[in-house]
């Protein structure tokens, strides 16, 4: 074989052994659509990247099938996939509530006709509620000076005067504006998930710490040369991330003798907590909270035996 023609020969064998490009499956370009449609309407960054992640594994497992063949057999032989794999229970309810919102947007595009997914019992979680601080523990995290740790002690404050005294999400916590506080009415602006808006009363107490802390924060951007809009900022002037607010929050609040394991969404759990304890309306707990269903407020909120107490003694006919 002539040079000319060995040539050609392994550019045969190269464009042989080239990988093709592999062809979209039915239900890959089914989650595809349907993300895309999570993302128009505006739902949360977080939950669209979960149920990328689950989804995805999902794809893998059905491979090329349709629709019409993946019945509630194959989806637990999906969700048994998941536990070889070593997940735990948490994990695979969260990728079966993933494949179920699939199915419900294909339903609604007249893609499927019925939803095996819902004929998929959801795994058995444990029912155990997180450890909330008192209200005794709040006060004296929040009361006095702020601790050597705190590097930003105004701002610093502030972070756990909102979390505890809105019960705002972290993510809801860092997109504040400074145009979103209303001093007068006592109220913020808060965007929740979805880019669902909802005013969220505060007191003396965030009162008092954002008057302390937006001259600080005006000298802080002053020396950056930074210009901003966010009301929480680091040192260099730009907005806090949510990562941030939990470093800083777990060592003030460690050093304030608070638990270790106190995360941002202790204190949003706190603040329902507190409130319900002290009789407060459930229905206005979930307005504040952002609930969509009054059902996970009643999940969120930890009924201590002293409201329980303190209920029947002023309901029960025989307690009185």
């Amino acid at each position: 074989m002539n040079s000319r023609g060995s040539e050609a020969g392994v550019r045969g064998g190269t464009l042989s052994q080239r990988a093709r490009p592999v062809k979209p499956t039915v239900v890959g370009k089914s989650i595809r659509q349907f993300l895309r449609s999570l993302r128009e309407r505006n739902t949360s960054a977080h939950t669209i990247k979960a149920y990328a992640g689950d989804l995805r594994s999902f794809s893998e497992y059905v491979g090329s099938r349709n629709w019409p063949s993946i019945d509630h057999l194959a989806i637990r032989g999906f969700l048994s996939r998941l536990y070889e794999r070593g997940l735990s229970k948490t994990s695979v309810a969260r990728s079966l509530a993933a494949v179920r919102s699939l199915y419900r947007w294909l339903g609604q595009e007249g893609i499927v006709g019925q939803n095996p997914a819902a004929l998929v019992a959801t795994p058995k979680l444990p029912k155990k509620l997180p450890r909330v601080p008192t209200i005794e523990e709040m006060n004296g995290a929040l009361d006095g000076r702020m601790p050597e740790a705190a590097a930003f002690p105004e701002r610093d404050r502030l972070i756990l005067e909102l979390l505890y005294g809105c019960g705002i999400r972290n993510s809801e916590l860092i997109s504040i504006n400074l145009d979103d506080i209303r001093l007068s009415a006592e109220t913020i602006l808060i965007r929740g998930k979805g880019k669902k808006e909802r005013y969220v009363p505060f007191g003396e107490s965030v009162t008092a710490a954002l008057k302390a802390y937006l001259p600080v924060r005006r000298n802080q951007l002053g020396a950056s040369k930074k210009i901003t809009h966010a009301l929480l900022i680091n040192f260099r002037g730009g907005r806090l991330t949510t990562r941030s607010v939990g470093r800083i929050l777990k060592k003030v609040a460690v050093a304030k003798g608070l638990s270790p394991d106190v995360h941002p969404h202790t204190l949003r759990h706190a603040f329902g907590t507190h409130l319900l304890e002290e009789g407060a309306d459930l229905r206005a707990i979930q307005e504040m909270l952002g609930h969509e269903r009054l059902s996970t407020t009643q999940r969120y909120t930890q009924l201590s035996m002293k409201h329980v107490l303190a209920v029947y003694d002023q309901t029960h006919p025989r307690a009185k």
